[in-house]
């Protein structure tokens, strides 16, 4: 794969294979391919969204980039280096540099943590500032993803919050780094579509702000067509088709794509689409 003078992120040749280890010998019956031979470059400061049905391996490989997971075969790359080998102190560089947006903020978010302690959380564990700069640090992170004025929510918990404040929580804690990378892993499949809006907009102001990147895994193509500057369809592990966003719904290929489209109820998620 060549390597792209502007990628944050590349996947090259990867794959992850979840083998049968009940069997005395191993026969690759009841293996599962979870994703096969992805091959992704990820540019600077975009939005790219990872689309496909539920199983087909998106999270997946949301979960191999934050290195959750390692993957069979195949490297990933951050800003051309190969990142498989990482281990102690640059291990934990990369994970300072590549931080992950969950699914759901009810159980993201530890319930015994105030909000200023779950936001802080990253800052300690990396030794970021002074314990006065963190807490600013947390003030002006909780800003940015919209909650105002800060102080009214730095010593509150999660339960407390509605599910749209603890999703900009979650978000909040994942920037608070200024990492290279965000992962976000369907982070509006839990929240009405008028929440939703206002949550890819905070993404939105992130990116523009920051100068941060994104991969949006969703099975929403109206999601992306808002958010994401180029999309990849995934189908059982395998993409199928990719483009920049517009170019792709408007003039799918694959029959997968075409199927995601004709599934979805309404691209009427908001006046702007």
């Amino acid at each position: 794969m060549k390597k792209q003078q502007n990628a944050i992120i590349e996947l090259a040749d990867i794959s992850k294979i979840y083998y049968q280890k009940s069997q005395l010998f191993h026969t690759g019956a009841g293996d599962v391919v979870a994703l096969k031979d992805i091959n992704l470059t990820i540019n600077k400061g975009e939005i790219f969204g990872l689309v496909g049905q539920s199983g087909s391996g998106k999270t997946t490989a949301g979960r191999l980039l934050v290195k959750l997971e390692n993957p069979t075969r195949g490297e990933i790359y951050l800003k051309g280096a190969p990142v498989s080998g990482l281990k102690g102190r640059e291990l934990k560089e990369y994970r300072k540099q590549v931080q992950m947006i969950f699914q759901d903020p009810y159980q993201s978010l530890n319930p015994h943590l105030s909000i200023a302690e779950t936001v802080m959380e990253p800052l300690i564990v990396h030794g970021a500032g002074t314990r006065e700069s963190r807490r600013q640090k947390v003030l002006d992170t909780l800003e940015t993803t919209g909650l105002v004025p800060a102080t009214d929510f730095y010593d509150r918990y999660p339960h407390r919050l509605s599910g749209g404040q603890r999703q900009r929580v979650a978000i909040a804690r994942a920037i608070v780094l200024e990492p290279e990378f965000i992962v976000a892993d369907e982070p509006s499949s839990m929240l009405d579509a008028t929440i939703a809006i206002q949550l890819f907009q905070v993404l939105l102001n992130i990116r523009e702000r920051l100068g941060m990147t994104f991969l949006f895994i969703t099975h929403n193509l109206a999601a992306a067509k808002y958010l994401c500057d180029r999309i990849a369809v995934i189908q059982n592990g395998v993409i199928v088709e990719t483009g920049h966003t517009r170019d792709v719904i408007d003039h799918p290929s694959h029959p997968y794509t075409k199927t995601l489209i004709a599934s979805q109820p309404s691209f009427d998620i908001c006046p702007i689409l």
